[in-house]
């Protein structure tokens, strides 16, 4: 069974900056892409895609983000990375990290970010 379990989250400065993990466990990071995922207005709001990477290890990212946030990974720790560069007030949110392979998807349980002034 594939798992994914976040980490890393917490709280950060305007500017400030923060690298959350996601530890995929049950699937190769070869054969699966992981892509990050926020949602910042409570347990009913979409989720908003932040970045991907694929099996080939081509990342994207979106461009909200882009010039700030990276998403990597190590294939011998099976560890997918967000690193959060020059954090805004309004990304503060929920993070969770999932997991891709043709119809299956797989979801982590979430890691809050809160930024401060």
């Amino acid at each position: 069974q594939v798992q994914l379990v976040e980490s890393g989250g917490g709280l950060a400065q305007t500017g400030g900056s923060l690298r959350l993990s996601c530890v995929v466990s049950g699937a190769s990071l070869r054969t699966y892409a992981v892509s990050w995922h926020r949602r910042t207005h409570g347990p009913g709001a979409p989720r908003e895609l932040v970045g991907r990477i694929r099996q080939s290890g081509a990342t994207t990212v979106a461009g909200s983000v882009k010039g700030r946030f990276t998403v990597s990974r190590d294939n011998s720790e099976n560890t997918v990375y967000l690193q959060m560069n020059n954090l805004k007030r309004e990304e503060a949110a929920v993070y969770y990290c999932r997991a891709e392979r043709g119809s299956l998807e797989y979801l982590g349980q979430g890691t809050q970010v809160t930024v401060s002034s």
